[in-house]
């Protein structure tokens, strides 16, 4: 008989919790109710910490860091919960947790159980770990503000047709979703030019065969950004373009890490 995985029991753990705090908030919106913010942040706090000591027993190995395309995808998630979960105690971003808390649980379970592909051991120098970090937190950044996004454009097609459901009832006005936008793009921004200029300082080199597509599409998605963010100030853009152009950055950031590692490990296998 095998024996276990020691991440196999924190994984189903986080899993457990993620699905049981859905579930209660579920319901609870479904009744057009808030859900009580103690219980919830307390199972999704649990949650991500059981799916933080699965991640850790996955990642960490004798020979170096080993961040595998679905680890990764459970680290980004775990951060992004965690971030949200930080935001709820001073602003009013509760209703994220309801489409953060399933991505979790897939999250963690397909990091357990789908197998890895070719994965390149990560030297742990402090240089590359801090843009390791500093990717990881743009990246989650970023999810928050496209859901948020998602959430401001169910909400705003609901007022306009006058039926909105009971999650809408729960939401904050309308502009004041559009400013908790913007808030999460300011940070995602920043947290992305970080990691841009550490990687410019810490890595051998940004252009080379293996990065040069993650690097241009990140650059890229900057730019959109960074557009964006002018328009907004200058030209007031909101609403509709907004969104559009928040989902275009974040699909070329999510092409720069995710398509790039996908492609290495599944099909070159390097």
């Amino acid at each position: 008989m095998l024996p276990l995985s020691p991440s196999l029991l924190p994984s189903i753990a986080a899993a457990v919790l993620y699905a049981a705090a859905t579930t209660y908030q579920g319901i609870r919106v479904s009744q057009g109710a808030k859900a009580d913010q103690r219980l919830l942040y307390l199972l999704g706090a649990l949650a991500v910490v059981a799916q933080a000591y699965a991640l850790a027993s996955q990642m960490i190995t004798p020979l170096g860091l080993s961040l595998n395309f679905f680890s990764a995808a459970s680290l980004i998630a775990a951060a992004v919960i965690t971030l949200t979960l930080v935001a709820c105690t001073r602003i009013p971003v509760a209703n994220l947790l309801l489409l953060l808390f399933p991505l979790g649980c897939a999250t963690t379970l397909i990091a357990q159980f789908v197998p890895s592909g070719t994965v390149p051991l990560i030297n742990e120098e402090p240089g590359i770990l801090a843009h390791i970090l500093l990717s990881i937190l743009a990246y989650g950044m970023f999810t928050i503000a496209v859901f948020q996004a998602l959430l401001l454009l169910v909400q705003d097609y609901q007022l306009k047709h006058k039926h909105p459901s009971g999650l809408i009832r729960n939401f904050p006005p309308l502009q004041t979703m559009e400013s908790l936008l913007f808030g999460f793009l300011w940070a995602g921004w920043g947290l992305l030019s970080l990691s841009l200029i550490s990687g410019w300082l810490f890595l051998d080199n940004l252009f080379a065969q293996h990065l040069v597509h993650k690097t241009l599409l990140a650059c890229l998605a900057w730019i959109v950004f960074s557009v964006l963010l002018w328009g907004r100030n200058r030209l007031g853009w909101r609403g509709h373009k907004a969104i559009r152009w928040t989902l275009a950055g974040f699909c070329l950031l999510m092409l720069a890490y995710f398509g790039s590692k996908l492609v290495r490990e599944y099909i070159l296998h390097i």
